[in-house]
C-alpha cells in the first residue's frame, strides 16, 4: 500500500486551510503534515516536516509566497510546490514559475481538480489550470518581445498589464518585488512612450490592446 502524499498548506486564511485539510485528508487520501500563515514560517515548517507537496499562496503578510518558494527550491530543488492563488495576471504566473513552482491553479478550482493537481505535482509533473495554461500558451506563441506596445520594455509591459487589471502602485510593487518609487518611475516612462496624460488614459489604451484580462 502506497503511503499518503505528505502536504504542507501555506495560506494566511485559517478557514481556507481548514477546508483544504479536510478535502485532502477525507477525500484525497493525503496527509497534511504542517500549516503556515506566511512565507517565513512556511520555510521553517517545510524544512522541518519534509513534505512531498507544498500548497502555496502568493500574497501573504510579511514574506511572500514567491520569496518562500525561491528559498525552498534553493534548499530542496526536488520539492513540489503548487501555487494556489487568486492572482492570474501574467506577472504573477511567470514570477511563480521562475521561482520554481511546479504547478499553478486558481482558488476557484473545483475540489476534484485541486486534488488531481496535488497528485500530479507529487509525481514530479507540472500542472496548470486552464486560465493559466492559456496565458502560458499565449506567451510561448507571441514571445516576450512581440505583441502590443513594442516600444515598451518587457518590465514596462508587465507593469502596464497589472495597471490595466486594476492593481495599485503598491500592488504592482509587491507582485514584482520592486519599490513603489521604481514603479512610479516606470509609469512615468510608460505614459511618455504611449503619449498619454495619466494612468486612466494608459489603462484605456492597455485594455483596448487586450491587456489586463
Amino acid at each position: 500500500m502506497e503511503r499518503p502524499i505528505r502536504v504542507v498548506l501555506v495560506d494566511d486564511h485559517p478557514l481556507l486551510r481548514h477546508g483544504l485539510r479536510a478535502l485532502l485528508e477525507e477525500v484525497g487520501g493525503a496527509e497534511v503534515v504542517g500549516e503556515a500563515d506566511d512565507g517565513e514560517s512556511a520555510v521553517e515548517v517545510v524544512l522541518a516536516t519534509a513534505p512531498d507537496v507544498v500548497v502555496m499562496d502568493l500574497v501573504m503578510p510579511g514574506t511572500s509566497g514567491l520569496e518562500a518558494t525561491r528559498r525552498l527550491i534553493d534548499r530542496r530543488p526536488d520539492l513540489g510546490i503548487l501555487v494556489l492563488t487568486m492572482s492570474e495576471d501574467d506577472a504573477s504566473v511567470f514570477a511563480a514559475l521562475r521561482a520554481g513552482a511546479r504547478g499553478y491553479v486558481l482558488k476557484g478550482t473545483g475540489g476534484a481538480d485541486f486534488i488531481a493537481a496535488v497528485r500530479t505535482v507529487a509525481r514530479g509533473e507540472a500542472v496548470y489550470g486552464a486560465a493559466v495554461a492559456r496565458r502560458i500558451r499565449r506567451f510561448l506563441t507571441t514571445g516576450p518581445g512581440s505583441g502590443p506596445f513594442p516600444e515598451l520594455t518587457q518590465r514596462e509591459r508587465e507593469i502596464l498589464d497589472l495597471l490595466a487589471s486594476g492593481k495599485s502602485n503598491a500592488d504592482i510593487a509587491r507582485i514584482l518585488f520592486l519599490s513603489v518609487k521604481t514603479v512610479k518611475n516606470h509609469l512615468t516612462n510608460i505614459f511618455a512612450k504611449l503619449q498619454v496624460a495619466d494612468r486612466a488614459q494608459a489603462v484605456v489604451r492597455a485594455r483596448q490592446a487586450g491587456l489586463g484580462d
